[in-house]
């Protein structure tokens, strides 16, 4: 009756769903979104026409000048530093304009950008002093502020007089000031098209990468090869160039200079920044959130101003926003990670029926043996995590390694060996094409293919991606097996859309639908979900049908079928339930059969786990990894099976002394080749019955091309 309920309750009342909201990262912009449209709806209800059409164009006006101010400050920021130096630089920018047109007399085209130039001039001496001679960024805009501060004032008290007694005769100037385009002010046109190039260059361009990395970690990206002294100095100079501009804009719309222009500006845009969810400490970012944070503070001082709030209460309230936004800052985005685990670690119920029988006297094709106990061992402690193996129609073997490296063992007895290719992140599945390009899955960045000539290219790291969809799980996150059908479509199972490589064990305790089957057509270069809702997929196997794929559901402990064409096209059906370990990859065997790895096996305590979610949830919150509940791991297994399902014979290594947890096997010609992700080596087993013809390069055939 209790595990009735248990089951009913997961099933129609999951605890992920908190979670799973708190972890995409479209909440890091909602959530300012939300306090936004509060914050206007409140002062609306308070204040009579504070939402109207009028008062909103003339906030525009000021969210612009704010604004541009504001994307200096958050692009510095990311870049992992802070610029308190910017109502100081806005004052003086401001007078350099009026200066120009006002006492100079200049033309307006020439005006403007020598202005900007001079913004520029600003921001770099802020970047050379932090950027090249890495100073400490708070400290020296600290002292910029101050020296700037006092330049502004020295200029005004000679040159104040002069700018006040001239209005030009402009209508250029006027119209940068005043104008509009159907209704909409110019400054707000400007600003709309430098946020669509910021959004476009910091989440497409390759330089905008490269400000979020060196914001994430600066060691990390001077050891990639970015120039970080000269990116984060030209973050300081376009922080003076788009304050240059808030500066032009400003004095275009009031002509005027005073001692406290600027004044105090600096906490505005600061509390703006973080408010709009600009990280503190670098590396996290967006226009969108620029934007968010601007309007929020922009709506609560005309909000303050509206009921005749004194300019001190004005800033206090500022003050007090900031450092809210800061505590949470710090508190959230730092702890991000184990605050949402808390919530996201959320275990379903998962019955498995009764294990059957493995014992030697069983008199079953499970029953085990020892046969894998005198495996032989290639490249014994010279590779480590060989997940998967393939040889080509050469005779060379490959195998990836943690060290995000594929490794080449030359016959005939594999001992000289080279590193093929180098990818970075770590190889699993592999699977060569008609053309011998090697197509591997890489946990973490998606399918690759290395072609003939070792060159290594991306195929794809996202799916279902189109310019219409915003889809939170589009990138690939443990992208594991594949294999090629005859018109080059590639099928790949990703286990998992919810963590990353090194937190697979995570999805086991959670024993969830959270992994898919993808395909690949590198003919459109197109990419699609295939089937979705699977628990941990891994193996995958295009069938001698050549219209489905088997797969192997590890943690359901099945393999099943999937259609891709024919009349059951869209279609999955069972061919193996409840196997006696948890399966992992699958291919072709010389009689038309099937392999089948067997990555653990299953044991009492384990399978009674899966119906305790309750369970599994505080043995994941109060126990390290290494201590978890996890399948047995210590015995080796390989199973072969035919299309109905039947298991026909069983490779036992009992003890795990010669070959545990194996990921994966080949055959080639005679020999099952075995990988396995925890073991330091290479296994090769002599098959008593294989054709020692077959290799496994042309799968369709079972003979080499």
């Amino acid at each position: 009756m209790n595990e009735t309920l248990t089951r009913l309750r997961y099933r129609y009342w999951p605890d992920h769903m908190l979670g799973e909201i708190l972890s995409k990262r479209w909440t890091e912009t909602a959530i300012p979104v939300m306090v936004l449209i509060a914050v206007a709806f409140g002062l609306n209800q308070a204040i009579d026409g504070f939402l109207s059409p009028a008062s909103l164009t003339a906030a525009s006006r000021q969210a612009g000048e704010i604004g541009f101010i504001v994307l200096g400050m958050a692009l510095v920021m990311i870049v992992g530093g802070i610029d308190l130096s910017v109502g100081s630089s806005f004052a003086l920018t401001n007078f350099c304009a009026l200066f120009l047109i006002h006492v100079l007399k200049w033309p307006v085209a020439a005006a403007i950008p020598v202005t900007l130039l001079f913004g520029a001039l600003l921001g770099a001496i802020n970047g050379i002093l932090i950027g090249y001679l890495r100073l400490r960024a708070f400290i020296t805009t600290l002292i910029t502020l101050i020296v700037y501060r006092s330049i502004y004032d020295l200029l005004i008290l000679q040159y104040s007089n002069a700018i006040a007694g001239y209005l030009p005769d402009s209508e250029a100037w006027n119209f940068i000031g005043d104008g509009d385009i159907l209704g909409v002010p110019l400054i707000v046109l400007v600003y709309a098209a430098v946020a669509i190039f910021g959004h476009v260059f910091l989440t497409r361009l390759r330089a905008g990468w490269h400000i979020t990395a060196i914001g994430g970690s600066r060691r990390s990206a001077y050891n990639s090869g970015i120039a970080v002294r000269r990116t984060v100095a030209m973050c300081y100079v376009a922080c003076g160039v788009l304050t240059a501009v808030a500066g032009i804009f400003f004095a275009a719309r009031l002509s005027t200079t005073g001692s406290d222009i600027g004044l105090g500006l600096e906490v505005t845009v600061l509390t703006a920044a973080v408010l709009g969810g600009i990280s503190l400490g670098g590396g996290k970012g967006s226009v969108a959130k620029a934007l968010v944070g601007t309007l929020i503070v922009l709506f609560i001082t005309n909000g303050l101003v509206s009921l005749s709030a004194p300019g001190g209460i004005n800033r206090m309230v500022l003050a007090g926003i900031l450092i809210l936004a800061a505590v949470v800052d710090i508190r959230w985005l730092k702890n991000r990670h184990r605050i949402i685990s808390k919530v996201y670690v959320s275990p379903t119920y998962h019955a498995l029926p009764p294990c059957p029988s493995t014992a030697p006297d069983s008199d079953t094709a499970f029953a085990q043996n020892d046969k894998l106990r005198n495996v032989d061992a290639i490249g014994l402690g010279r590779i480590e995590a060989p997940e998967d193996v393939i040889l080509d129609r050469h005779d060379n073997l490959y195998a990836g390694s943690r060290h995000g490296d594929i490794i080449r063992f030359f016959p005939p007895d594999y001992e000289r060996m080279e590193v093929y290719a180098h990818i970075g992140g770590q190889p699993l599945g592999m699977a060569f094409d008609r053309q011998d390009n090697l197509y591997v899955c890489i946990g973490g960045m998606g399918l690759y293919r290395i072609t003939p000539e070792r060159k290594v290219e991306k195929a794809t790291d996202e799916t279902n991606r189109s310019w219409r969809s915003v889809n939170d799980d589009s990138r690939l996150r443990l992208a594991d097996d594949l294999d090629i059908a005859d018109d080059g479509r590639i099928f790949f199972s990703e286990a998992t859309v919810r963590y990353e490589m090194d937190e697979w064990p995570v999805e086991s305790v959670e024993a969830r639908g959270n992994g898919r089957i993808i395909c690949y057509d590198p003919n459109t270069n197109s990419t699609h979900t295939a089937v979705s809702g699977l628990k941990f997929p891994n193996g995958i196997c295009i069938a001698s049908d050549g219209r489905s794929i088997l797969f192997a559901e590890t943690f359901g402990c099945t393999v099943k079928r999937y259609w891709f064409d024919g009349p059951k096209k869209g279609q999955v059906e069972m061919v193996m339930d409840n196997l006696p370990g948890y399966p992992d990859n699958i291919n072709l065997a010389s009689d038309g059969n099937y392999w089948l790895a067997m990555v653990g096996m299953r044991c009492p305590a384990l399978d009674l786990a899966w119906r305790m979610p309750g369970f599994r949830r505080r043995m994941a919150k109060r126990l390290p990894v290494d201590e978890w509940l996890f399948a047995n791991i210590n015995t080796g297994c390989v199973i072969k099976f035919n299309e109905k399902g039947e298991v026909l014979e069983s490779l036992w290594d009992l003890g795990g002394k010669n070959h545990p947890m194996i990921t994966s096997m080949r055959e080639h010609k005679g020999h099952l080749y075995l990988g396995g992700i925890l073991n330091n080596r290479i296994g090769r087993y002599k098959l008593a019955d294989a054709d020692p013809g077959y290799v496994q390069y042309d799968k369709r055939w079972g003979k080499a091309s």
